[in-house]
């Protein structure tokens, strides 16, 4: 593909990474993949990608090299060490980490970056798997002014709100203040759908009038079906709400912010995963709620 637009590698290729990479393709990037997975670097391929065979050689010429894992310690994996992406990636290149880890990690991984005249933004995304598919994300950007332009239109092929928020780290910091608004709003509905089936209520319809009105959400437009068909196929899986839990509660120390409601939730989250249902999507706080009100899960 000959096009003026800059190349691209894409390191991560799960639920978020494999839709937003497509998703770059349709608008006309040049994209080359590298995941651990390679029936996922083979769907990015026959999307009309390019499959790298390790992180050295998808980086090698890229102009930006974005990357979306699970947490610090692979973002941390991938890009440090001779085979990272530091090491590998030409100078000049900008490194756009849209993982969601913790604050400090991005703004460790920016000091070390620029002694390799690589620059750095944190572009966590909040969404979900749907919004990564309908290319509709809010994307909470952390570094340079100059970067965050120059890395406007590729982030505008992703999502819809796009917003930069402050210095590196900020995005992450502002994604962590989002899995805490998501967690206690998952958990308030799934108090409120308990109470309605224990009282014989129509519970689609009760769900329906609820988000016409203030108690209305994104949360609730979003797993309103996940609620009623008890689906918890996930989307967004609990393990990883789990760590984005630690990570806003530990922020929030480290601040002096006290978050007396969300500290419940996070240990609801925790339990949760402790009765082994991390893998499925967070909706299923639900799960934990009947449990709490004597329903066989």
């Amino acid at each position: 593909m000959s096009n003026n637009l800059p190349k691209v590698a894409w390191i991560g290729l799960g639920i978020m990474g494999s839709p937003m990479s497509e998703n770059l393709i349709r608008a006309g990037y040049d994209v080359t993949g590298y995941t651990l997975e390679q029936d996922k670097i083979d769907r990015l391929v026959a999307a009309g990608g390019k499959g790298a065979s390790s992180i050295a050689d998808a980086v090698a010429d890229a102009d930006v090299v974005v990357t979306m894992v699970p947490a610090s310690p692979q973002v941390e994996a991938i890009a440090y060490g001779p085979e990272g992406i530091l090491e590998n990636a030409r100078r000049g290149a900008l490194l756009i980490d849209m993982s969601s880890i913790t604050p400090q990690t991005s703004v460790d991984l920016a000091g070390n970056a620029r002694d390799k005249g690589i620059r750095v933004l944190d572009a966590p995304v909040s969404g979900g798997e749907a919004g990564a598919v309908e290319a509709v994300l809010s994307i909470m950007v952390g570094g340079e002014r100059a970067d965050f332009d120059a890395a406007g239109p590729l982030l505008e092929a992703l999502g819809r709100t796009i917003v930069l928020c402050g210095p590196h780290g900020s995005g992450q910091t502002v994604k962590a203040a989002n899995q805490l608004i998501v967690a206690v709003n998952i958990q308030a509905c799934a108090e409120a759908v308990v109470f309605l089936e224990k009282s014989g209520v129509d519970l689609a319809a009760a769900l329906d009038v609820l988000n016409g009105g203030l108690a209305g959400s994104t949360v609730l437009t979003r797993k309103k079906d996940n609620f009623l068909k008890r689906d918890f196929a996930p989307g967004f899986r609990i393990d990883l709400h789990h760590k984005d839990m630690g990570i806003v509660t530990d922020a929030a120390r480290d601040v002096g912010a006290a978050l007396p409601v969300g500290t419940v939730v996070a240990q609801l989250v925790a339990s949760l995963r402790a009765q082994g249902d991390g893998g499925l999507d967070h909706s299923a706080l639900l799960r934990s709620v009947e449990r709490l009100s004597g329903a066989q899960v």
